[in-house]
């Protein structure tokens, strides 16, 4: 294969892994090079192997936490009831808007929301309200204090988040810092509800890959999720190590500029909108 393609799969794989978690929103940064340097889509199956990549690192990092969960989810079934089995269970309460407004909007948002204008208003409004949030939190609850009305509220925020532009990350830890929670415990849960969330994206897109598409070779897809997997979890590592200390400013002004450049290639470039 060229090594052209072997980049183009490299940078779109280190793309995804790093934006997936950070709220800055990944499809604003997957359609930049895509658009710019006139990179031909890599197919479903690419976006099924990075996303796979995204979620192992997910998986890795929240191994103790997710067995705990489990197990205790397991025997809150049986009568027993812990604070990880709550958890779990506000994990899974959370997911369903998003799960709900999948199956109804995604023809919606694959259709009327993928242009870089859509994306440049969401990414500048966003980060408006993500600015807001982090200058008006409170930080009175941790994650132990999530009750059924918050699991609610961020699940909602999560919906929202299928418009292009959003930041799933972005949505939920603005919601969850709204709702009084700390920037450490709003973070966690927020990656905890992407385990679900990318679990079911996976079987959604890899439900959709036919025979006649263009696959890449196994090598690359293959490479494509290590990336993704290793920065994507870096990313996790980081972010919740910094995120008490450096909060969500340097994130919004960081979308506040991605925002305008979005819309100087709109307006500039109007053959790539």
């Amino acid at each position: 294969m060229p090594i052209s393609e072997w980049i183009q799969v490299a940078v779109l794989a280190l793309i995804q892994g790093l934006s997936e978690f950070l709220p800055i929103s990944s499809s604003a940064h997957l359609i930049l090079p895509a658009q710019l340097l006139n990179w031909e889509d890599q197919g479903l199956a690419f976006d099924v192997g990075v996303h796979l990549g995204t979620l192992c690192a997910v998986l890795v990092y929240f191994r103790h936490d997710l067995a705990r969960m489990f197990f205790a989810w397991v025997e809150s079934i049986q009568g027993r009831h812990s604070a990880d089995g709550t958890l779990s269970w506000l994990v899974i309460l959370a997911t369903i808007p998003a799960v709900i407004a999948g199956f109804l909007f995604v023809g919606w948002v694959e259709t009327w929301g993928r242009s870089i204008l859509v994306i440049a208003a969401t990414t500048l409004l966003f980060a408006a309200v993500m600015g807001w949030a982090d200058m008006q939190r409170k930080e009175q609850r941790d994650i132990g204090h999530l009750k059924v009305r918050d699991a609610i509220w961020i699940g909602l925020a999560q919906a929202v988040a299928l418009i292009p532009g959003t930041s799933r990350s972005g949505a939920t830890i603005t919601a969850a810092l709204m709702l009084g929670f700390d920037r450490a415990s709003a973070a966690r849960f927020s990656f905890l509800l992407s385990i679900p969330v990318t679990i079911g994206a996976c079987v959604m897109m890899a439900t959709r890959i036919t025979s006649g598409q263009s696959i890449l070779p196994l090598e690359m897809l293959f490479t494509g999720a290590v990336i993704a997997a290793i920065s994507a979890w870096t990313c996790i590592h980081l972010f919740l190590k910094w995120i008490a200390r450096i909060g969500m400013m340097p994130f919004v002004i960081y979308r506040l500029v991605l925002g305008v450049v979005l819309l100087l290639v709109y307006f500039n470039l109007p053959e790539l909108a």
